[in-house]
Formats: C-alpha cells, sequence, structure tokens
C-alpha cells in the first residue's frame, strides 16, 4: 500500500511541478509581449502634469486613460513639427504613441491634431 501512496503522491507532484513551470513561462512571455508592444490612441486632454502624467478622454463608454510620460518624450504639433510641451493644454484633441511597462501607459510621442 504504502508503494502506490508513494507513487501517487511523486506522480501528483510532478504534475504540479510541471504546471507550475509552464505558468511561469506563460506569464514571462506576456511580460515581454508588453514590454514590445507599442500602440496609438486619440483623444481629449483631461488633465496634465508637465513632465510626469497626462489623462487623456477617449470616446464614451470607455474611461479615460493615464499615461506616465517618457523621459525622451516628443512633442509635435498638427503639421509634425515639434514643439514645446508648453502646447498642451486640457481639452485639446492629441495623439498619443505609447508602450506598457510592468503594466503602466507610457506616452513617448504625443501629437496635436487639428480641430
Amino acid at each position: 500500500m504504502s508503494i502506490k501512496l508513494s507513487l501517487r503522491a511523486f506522480c501528483g507532484l510532478s504534475l504540479l511541478l510541471v504546471s507550475v513551470s509552464l505558468l511561469q513561462a506563460q506569464l514571462l512571455t506576456t511580460s515581454n509581449l508588453e514590454l514590445k508592444a507599442d500602440a496609438e490612441v486619440t483623444g481629449t486632454i483631461k488633465d496634465y502634469s508637465a513632465g510626469n502624467t497626462l489623462v487623456l478622454e477617449t470616446l464614451p463608454p470607455n474611461e479615460p486613460i493615464q499615461f506616465k510620460l517618457a523621459r525622451n518624450v516628443s512633442f509635435a504639433d498638427t503639421d509634425g513639427k515639434p514643439i514645446e510641451a508648453a502646447g498642451l493644454t486640457t481639452n485639446r484633441r492629441v495623439r498619443v504613441h505609447y508602450h506598457k511597462v510592468n503594466g503602466d501607459n507610457i506616452a513617448d510621442k504625443i501629437s496635436l491634431i487639428g480641430n
């Protein structure tokens, strides 16, 4: 009896270890994809803190999206020409290019959109 019990315990433990290893591999793959993924979103500036954050209103029923600004974030006018961050104000329409890092949206380019 004890040999059968030991064999079952060994098989159960082996199955558990394999499952944990597969889960860890899946999590690592997902994290790596998020770091490489980049996207753009268009909306209206709801809140802006120079050098820190930007909150963007998009189409309802979506919630506002918060972005942290990258250290090297660039800003462009409606023609794509570089501008200073001072050109950003609330209620301005913008396109934000961003990527995800550890669950945060990191904006690296913000472009004004003409009305």
